[in-house]
């Protein structure tokens, strides 16, 4: 039962979000009326984003989005934010479709990933996604852009607007910043293109949050559901592959810098290993050798003999670590559970 002092707090909290989420809504109504101007590149646009702060899978699906795409032979530029990147030009390319030219402290983490795991794929990093495309398009030949994180975005034109909800999440679904996750309104879920329910294993794991989003939108699309099954094992800072039953029944440390590090230790423990510590540092850590010491002095604590990442983290911590160091990341895979031919119709239609 609530005390009187945490309804009031929630009461003073709901005030403090109200100016954020009547922010939100000004500022789509200007577009909306065209006083606020958008602009659109001469390639068509997909934008994958969602309307909370933190992880609902936007990398996995924007690297699906990317791979789909590119089979159907089309020369694809990621358009990135690059989020807490280091590098402090206005303009980055990350990858020029074929190699990656700078690392995840210089890229972001995401962005970096992205160049990764989908070599053939230009990645480039800025604030104005508009300047950018222009930017990328006066150096390299593109047929269409994904815009990574560009629900918010809207001063750019998009042909394809998917929304990505959590379906692990429907508490972050039920108000504004600061008491819930929402970065706007959720009746903003009506300019989706498609509504993409992620972290999905049954039919049953979207029910809530779908009910919750039709509830404040009204009529929308039925949904594509989305899963991220694990795929393999790979050390971290070399090339060697493990199957996902190899660590079963093996201690281990579990750390990640994500925006759903509960998500994660779920995954690991899924796959059988015995969970020793989890740390959960910020989303878009910048590892130190201080953190990874407090890394390894705890898995020495409690006698783990492995660490575990996400593949997101690997990159990152492999400068810190050493040659006695037993570190290995998951790498996920992007299951469309329902809704894959009306997403690659959505992709063919967008003039891809």
């Amino acid at each position: 039962m609530e005390t009187n002092t945490s309804v009031r707090l929630r009461s003073w909290l709901w005030w403090l979000g109200a100016p954020y989420e009547l922010a939100a809504r000004v500022r789509l109504w200007c577009y909306e009326r065209g006083w606020s101007r958008t602009q659109r590149l001469p390639r068509p646009v997909i934008s994958v984003g969602n309307l909370t702060v933190g992880g609902t899978g936007k990398t996995p699906v924007v690297m699906h989005v990317v791979e789909r795409l590119a089979a159907q032979g089309k020369r694809v530029a990621v358009l990135s934010r690059g989020y807490r990147r280091r590098s402090q030009a206005r303009q980055l390319l990350v990858s020029d479709g074929q190699r990656v030219l700078v690392g995840p402290e210089e890229a972001g983490d995401e962005p970096y990933l992205i160049a990764r795991r989908c070599p053939y794929a230009v990645v480039a990093v800025g604030a104005d996604r508009y300047a950018l495309g222009q930017w990328v398009l006066s150096r390299l030949p593109v047929d269409c852009f994904v815009l990574d994180d560009g629900f918010q975005h809207v001063q750019l034109h998009r042909d394809v607007n998917l929304l990505l909800v959590d379906a692990a999440d429907l508490a972050g679904i039920q108000a504004a910043l600061p008491i819930g996750r929402l970065r706007e309104p959720l009746s903003a879920a009506a300019r989706a293109t498609a509504i993409l329910i992620t972290r999905v294993r049954n039919e049953q794991d979207a029910d809530a949050v779908w009910r919750r989003l039709l509830q404040a939108g009204g009529s929308l699309p039925p949904p594509l559901l989305v899963g991220f099954p694990a795929e393999e094992f790979r050390r971290v800072g070399g090339e060697e592959r493990r199957p996902l039953a190899a660590f079963h029944g093996r201690s281990a440390v579990i750390f990640s810098g994500i925006g759903n590090a509960e998500s994660f230790h779920t995954l690991v423990a899924g796959l059988g290993v015995t969970v020793a510590e989890t740390l959960a540092f910020p989303d878009h850590v910048h590892y130190t050798h201080v953190m990874v010491e407090t890394i390894r002095a705890k898995a020495k604590a409690c006698g783990a003999d492995l660490l575990v990442t996400t593949e997101k983290d690997a990159d990152k911590v492999a400068p810190f670590l050493g040659s006695h160091d037993v570190c290995w990341a998951i790498r996920l895979r992007t299951e469309i559970l329902t809704g894959h031919a009306r997403l690659e119709q959505l992709l063919r239609l967008a003039g891809c």
